[in-house]
């Protein structure tokens, strides 16, 4: 069918069914807001999947193969080509499973024949605008983030870009290396950055946090057994120390290991062999050692807790993880970052937050680190039906602590001395008063809505003439 002169600047929709009645009825009814074409073979099907231009899909379930179960099967190749159209189905089936299914296959919307032409239009032009919106905000977060992030760490502040050169400095080498700094700050993200940048990225990375299991079931983890080594042993199994060969273990939260584990692992790094329990020989082992604690290993080793050669071992590299409030500037990214992550998996639009909102959520100090913000974040985009983010949304500890914080700068620690900042403010506004009316007192007593015979007496007060 020809097309209007306007066309050009109309949504390109393309009908994808084997029936022309339906393409003619769709493009007399949505012909005012889309430009519309019809595939009906396998070539001018593959034609318009390749059509950069194009915005929506819209696709009759019933017109490949022996029907329905066949036209999921091609929708589902059609998602994984274009995940940057929308996709709407239709179909004569009443089966109940088929909402689900096409749902699952990639399409965004699901119509039952008849059409409801008007339906169809708005529910298409919405789901076009937000996929819009989706890209948009995929574009502009990854434009951002190809200067402020480095192997899957997000940040741009001074803090972290020491992180990023030592991770650059000790990927290349073998040496063990110690993670420090607080609960939730992202020490594995930093071990898996420098895993990523070595010679062993594409080597096996084992990790083990040392506090996740109790003491009677570390050493079997950690160093495998063989069959009937004790009791319930009934096939061997390699330990993870085992399993790391050629790659990297990543053991978090050392200061758990008990004295007995620690002294193993100690052997283990000496002498670069490893021996299940109920084993009789040892295997040679070679992996790099990465360790992480929110402990102050210093203060462990002088009280005994960690062995002092153990700590020589492992603390040959030490990096400190930032926590969040000293990494100034990286809060708005990493809000970006994870509002574009969780908005993606829930299939939603891109969220927004309102000023005012991310004003708090930058002054927000962030105990619990990274790991607070990003769970802050997935339940705001899972709770959260409107696009934009606003106060009323916001966990009250957040909206609390920002209330607090101002009451610290009211009210600092040294408290104040309540009679002299009255008798300041007494003297701002009377001056202002004074001076917007020309030292006319009468005036000045209208402008603050008090008595004249007060403001003579305010006057005295504070020897303003």
């Amino acid at each position: 069918m020809p097309e209007t002169p306007n066309s050009l600047e109309r949504h390109l929709l393309a009908v994808i069914s084997d029936e022309s009645e339906h393409y003619h009825e769709i493009h007399k009814y949505l012909g005012s807001v889309f430009r519309t074409i019809l595939a009906k073979s396998e070539d001018e099907i593959k034609h318009v999947l390749e059509e950069l231009a194009l915005h929506a899909i819209l696709f009759n379930l019933d017109c490949v193969g022996e029907g329905t179960r066949d036209g999921l099967d091609v929708l589902e190749e059609m998602r994984k080509i274009r995940d940057d159209v929308v996709i709407a189905a239709f179909t004569r089936s009443a089966q109940r499973t088929v909402p689900l299914e096409a749902s699952q296959a990639g399409a965004d919307e699901l119509f039952l024949l008849p059409l409801n032409y008007e339906e169809l239009k708005i529910v298409l032009l919405r789901a076009i605008e937000r996929r819009s919106l989706e890209l948009e905000g995929r574009r502009v977060i990854q434009q951002a983030e190809s200067g402020v992030s480095f192997c899957s760490l997000v940040g741009n502040s001074a803090a972290m870009q020491k992180v990023y050169q030592s991770v650059e400095a000790v990927a290349a080498t073998n040496a063990s290396v110690v993670l420090r700094g607080e609960s939730g700050v992202g020490k594995e993200l930093v071990a898996r950055a420098i895993v990523q940048c070595s010679n062993r990225a594409d080597k096996p990375f084992i990790c083990l946090n040392c506090s996740a299991l109790p003491e009677s079931l570390m050493e079997s983890e950690l160093f495998g057994y063989e069959k009937g080594a004790f009791t319930g042993a009934d096939a061997a199994k390699p330990g993870l120390v085992e399993l790391a060969h050629g790659g990297t273990l990543f053991l978090d939260e050392i200061t758990t290991l008990n004295p007995g584990l620690q002294s193993k692992l100690l052997r283990v790094l000496q002498e670069r062999t490893t021996q299940r329990l109920g084993g009789r020989s040892a295997h040679k082992i070679d992996f790099r050692l990465i360790t992480a604690t929110n402990e102050d290993l210093e203060d462990s080793m002088r009280k005994g807790r960690f062995r002092e050669d153990l700590y020589f071992r492992i603390n040959v590299v030490p990096i400190v993880v930032p926590p969040l409030r000293d990494r100034v500037g990286d809060i708005s990214l990493l809000l970006d970052h994870f509002l574009r992550i969780f908005c993606a998996a829930s299939k939603k639009p891109l969220k927004a937050l309102m000023p005012d909102v991310l004003e708090i959520l930058e002054g927000y100090s962030w105990p619990g680190n990274v790991r607070e913000l990003e769970n802050v974040v997935q339940r705001l985009v899972v709770l959260v039906n409107s696009q934009v983010i606003t106060l009323e949304h916001l966990p009250q500890q957040l909206l609390h602590s920002s209330a607090t914080g101002q009451e610290s700068i009211l009210i600092p620690e040294a408290g104040v001395d309540f009679d002299a900042e009255l008798d300041r403010i007494e003297v701002a506004y009377l001056n202002a008063a004074l001076r917007r009316t020309g030292g006319k007192k009468s005036a000045a007593a209208i402008l603050l809505r008090v008595d004249p015979q007060r403001i003579k007496y305010l006057c005295r007060k504070h020897g303003l003439g």
